[in-house]
């Protein structure tokens, strides 16, 4: 209620600042530098004594068009900062809207096409509309002009979440690192550049590898600038555009048909759960050695564990039979219930689904999982150290795929027709306001740039994503609970918002340079996305735990891209 009462009068001010108030200047039209005394001086043209002009018509060059022709602007410095924070304030206001909006969809439909799709769409939804209506203003020479606008704003806002807003998350989630995995909720080691940190799950790397993936595009349309090849610019803008289209494409499929993928993985951890209990268990119960000297399954052993274990003495493991022996087994680190685990023996043991395990499936499949575990934990009759190598290899492995995040239950949401109803609502005003305030925010921007002789791409690149992207501050938010699942989620959504502006935003961005005819004649803002996105995404595909040192580096990467962008344009002559 709070945001929006503050929204409201933000609105109230907008609107008073477009009423009409015109001024009065009294103008000398002789060239002679006397008085005017009592308004009689110098009468030559017939033009009244008193010119009274309106403080808008001083000159040309000092007015400034109204957007939707009502809109407030102003040609002053003061104005337009008043007029860019005002506008970005609501573009903020906006995106809060589209996240909450799709945050409660997410919690009555769940992952999949929802959060797959949906969620990241929207998004990417102001960028998207700001860099939209950065290229379909007036002439082509004005969004020539404006459509930098929309350029800094896709650099700033890839930029800033791999920088500023990574390197933050890494500072204010620290926990203490040992053997590469964050503790979670404990930070005893304070500012320690190397004991303390972040770690993720694997699934952030595979984000991460997408990323990088996702600057497919900006390479293409570089090309002919670096072929210095001027025919085939226009080309390029076109194969790029259709690339980073099917790029779009691709992402949403995967990022719905993510859950099952995650789901399976971990069903198949669990599972290497129940075969490394099991085998250490048996282990302890067999009368010998389960692997021969020569490092193969002694099949001798394993039928004396048969017998050990059928208790009827009919030939035959039932449920009943194997239950006893799931359970003096451990499963607590991943929250297994014990008839889920003897399920899951009895359907890899029972080949002829007769719901029993007879004497030849039980070395048959006692055999296949010391093969699996001695895969895994190297060779030779030592099975004690292998089943041992095996057993940890399957619980960092199930830390790696977050199964914590995975085993949570869902908690059935109440009076789900209203909370679809507000999340609707708060979808259709939050892209209202986005449509509305793009415009004008734009042009808010370009007449600051007039005013100040300071390059819009500079402006937006450091102004527009503070109003446009939400992820930043909840990310922050999110990684100060100091938990694996926590971080783990936060830097897949800070992956795939990065994903989403380089294919969605950009296809937006391409589309308009197309259509448009507009020059493609931004070498040193694409060279910067580049090397932020490579830098961070190659450096969190490889590793799931980030010291407190890798938040520096990721920190200082914004400074040095503004630099960079200013050496290239400005020192070196790029643009």
């Amino acid at each position: 209620m709070a945001t929006t009462a503050s929204g409201s009068v933000l609105l109230l001010l907008l609107l008073a600042a477009g009423a009409a108030v015109d001024g009065r200047v009294i103008s000398n039209r002789t060239l002679s530098t006397g008085l005017v005394s009592d308004g009689v001086h110098d009468h030559r043209d017939g033009s009244p004594y008193l010119l009274l002009r309106s403080f808008s018509a001083v000159s040309a060059s000092d007015s400034c068009d109204q957007t939707y022709g009502f809109m407030p602007c102003t040609t002053t410095i003061v104005g337009n900062v008043f007029l860019i924070v005002v506008y970005g304030y609501l573009m903020f206001l906006a995106a809060t809207y589209l996240s909450s909006g799709s945050e409660l969809l997410l919690e009555i439909l769940g992952p999949g096409l929802v959060g797959g799709l949906l969620v990241p769409i929207l998004g990417a939804l102001p960028d998207a509309i700001l860099i939209l209506v950065s290229g379909l203003s007036g002439s082509t020479e004005t969004a020539q002009s404006q459509v930098s606008v929309g350029m800094g704003l896709l650099a700033g806002s890839t930029v800033i979440l791999l920088t500023i807003t990574w390197g933050s998350c890494v500072i204010v989630g620290k926990c203490d690192l040992q053997d590469s995995v964050a503790k979670d909720l404990q930070d005893t080691k304070g500012f320690s550049l190397t004991g303390s940190g972040v770690s993720a799950d694997i699934w952030t790397n595979y984000a991460a590898r997408i990323m990088v993936i996702s600057v497919i595009p900006f390479i293409i349309v570089q090309l002919p600038q670096v072929l210095h090849s001027t025919s085939a610019r226009r080309l390029a803008v076109l194969i790029a555009l259709i690339v980073s289209l099917i790029l779009l494409i691709t992402y949403c499929f995967f990022q719905v048909f993510q859950p099952w993928i995650q789901e399976r993985r971990l069903a198949y951890v669990k599972h290497k759960h129940v075969i490394s209990g099991l085998l250490k268990h048996l282990g302890k119960r067999a009368l010998g050695r389960l692997l021969t000297d020569e490092g193969e399954p002694n099949e001798e052993i394993i039928r004396k564990l048969f017998h050990s274990i059928d208790e009827n003495h009919d030939g035959n493991l039932s449920k009943a039979e194997l239950r006893p022996l799931i359970v003096g087994i451990q499963f607590e680190e991943i929250d297994l219930d014990k008839n889920e685990a003897v399920d899951k023996v009895m359907s890899d043991f029972d080949t002829s689904n007769d719901q029993f395990v007879d004497e030849g499936e039980f070395v048959i499949g006692i055999s296949r999982w010391l093969m699996e575990a001695k895969r895994y934990g190297g060779c030779g009759p030592d099975s004690s150290s292998i089943f041992d190598d095996f057993h940890i290899g399957t619980k960092r492995e199930h830390k790696r795929l977050g199964g914590d995040q995975s085993d949570e239950v869902v908690e059935a949401v109440e009076n789900p027709k209203w909370i679809t109803f507000k999340a609707v609502m708060m979808l259709l005003l939050g892209t209202l306001i986005a449509a509305v305030f793009a415009d004008p925010l734009v042009d808010a921007v370009d007449n600051f740039s007039d005013a100040t002789s300071i390059p819009t791409f500079f402006i937006s690149f450091i102004a527009l994503p503070l109003a446009t992207s939400s992820e930043a501050v909840s990310a922050i938010i999110f990684a100060s609970r100091k938990k694996n699942r926590t971080t783990s989620l936060t830097f897949s959504v800070l992956y795939g918002a990065v994903t989403m502006n380089n294919v969605l935003c950009l296809s937006v961005f391409l589309a308009l340079v197309y259509v448009r005819g507009l020059t493609w004649d931004f070498s040193s803002e694409v060279l910067v996305i580049l090397i932020v996105c490579v830098v961070m995404g190659v450096f969190a595909s490889f590793r799931t735990a980030f010291p407190l040192w890798t938040s520096f580096v990721a920190l200082l990467l914004y400074p040095f891209s503004l630099a960079l962008v200013y050496v290239l344009d400005y020192v070196l002559g790029w643009s």
